[in-house]
């Protein structure tokens, strides 16, 4: 009785340990890890579908299962810096332990893994992008003739702007995408913001914080850059317009130039034909304060 109360306990301990897997995302990914003996899998088809159904038996057990992208050239890193065994089960738990606190984790809620690894792959990304954003603002230093520090103050402006964007925007979801053609890599953020019934913006902290450091880069470096915003709400025409970085501001762009770049493929150049119901438009006035393409408000040029 002992015995069998014992077991049912560890059973209900188990449906509350939160676990992690690393998963080999992509065939070239896959090959890789095959250089190790103890790696048992030879296809990388099979190799998905034992992980899926892997998930969906965690799952039903209650489990609460996180999946994170499994790079095998950071695994080696890993193994080198610690002097751990590449060659080792327990070492790859060591490093998909790390991952859930360091890298992109997705939580698994029952999707396939054909809309799971998609979801992983842009985690990963926005991470990296945010990282590498955060790295350049560092580097950028203070002002030589105010001392200030031209991140940080960039930063501080780029969060001005895009709570004034949210605030001037019409009622509904938003979805905004900044683009920044830094050197030597372009950066993208997207944000997406819902309305709560007091009419103030509901969006994710962290989507934020990312979006206002890309586009701080991009206001600190003086980089060619843009801003666009779709608004959509029930029974009412799509709403599209946006700005260009110019210097350390934001100048609106016309009805024409939001059309022809929504409205041309990106690869090709070529005419796509335009959404029905989508206005093209002029964004609204963000006042003098936050700038409509004029000098930046704190007077300084860095």
């Amino acid at each position: 009785m002992a015995h069998t109360s014992h077991q049912s306990m560890r059973r209900v301990l188990r449906r509350e340990i939160a676990g992690t897997i690393g998963l080999l995302a992509d065939e070239h990914d896959f090959t890789a890890m095959r250089r190790y003996r103890s790696f048992t899998f030879d296809d990388h088809t099979t190799y998905l579908q034992q992980v899926e159904a892997l998930l969906r038996t965690l799952a039903a057990q209650g489990n609460h299962t996180t999946v994170a992208l499994f790079d095998p050239e950071e695994y080696a890193e890993f193994c080198t810096d610690t002097g751990l065994d590449p060659d080792a089960p327990s070492s790859r738990t060591r490093f998909t332990a790390e991952l859930a606190t360091t890298g992109a984790i997705v939580l698994y809620e029952g999707q396939p893994l054909t809309e799971l690894v998609p979801e992983l792959i842009d985690e990963a990304v926005r991470q990296a992008t945010w990282e590498y954003a955060t790295t350049l603002l560092a580097q950028i230093g203070n002002c030589a003739s105010c001392g200030e520090d031209i991140g940080r103050a960039a930063f501080t402006r780029a969060m001005e702007l895009l709570t004034r964007i949210l605030d001037t925007a019409d009622p509904g979801e938003r979805h905004i995408v900044c683009s920044v053609s830094a050197k030597p890599q372009a950066l993208v953020a997207v944000l997406r913001a819902d309305q709560n019934p007091d009419g103030a913006p509901q969006l994710d902290e962290s989507e934020a914080l990312e979006f206002a450091t890309v586009l701080a880069v991009g206001l600190a470096t003086r980089s060619p850059g843009g801003l666009v915003m779709r608004t959509s709400a029930p029974d009412t025409t799509d709403r599209v317009y946006g700005w260009r970085l110019r210097g350390d501001d934001l100048a609106p762009l016309t009805a024409g130039e939001v059309f022809d770049a929504y409205c041309t493929d990106v690869e090709s150049g070529d005419l796509v034909s335009p959404e029905s119901g989508v206005d093209y438009c002029t964004p609204p006035d963000l006042g003098d304060d936050y700038g409509q393409g004029g000098a930046a408000t704190d007077g300084h040029t860095h």
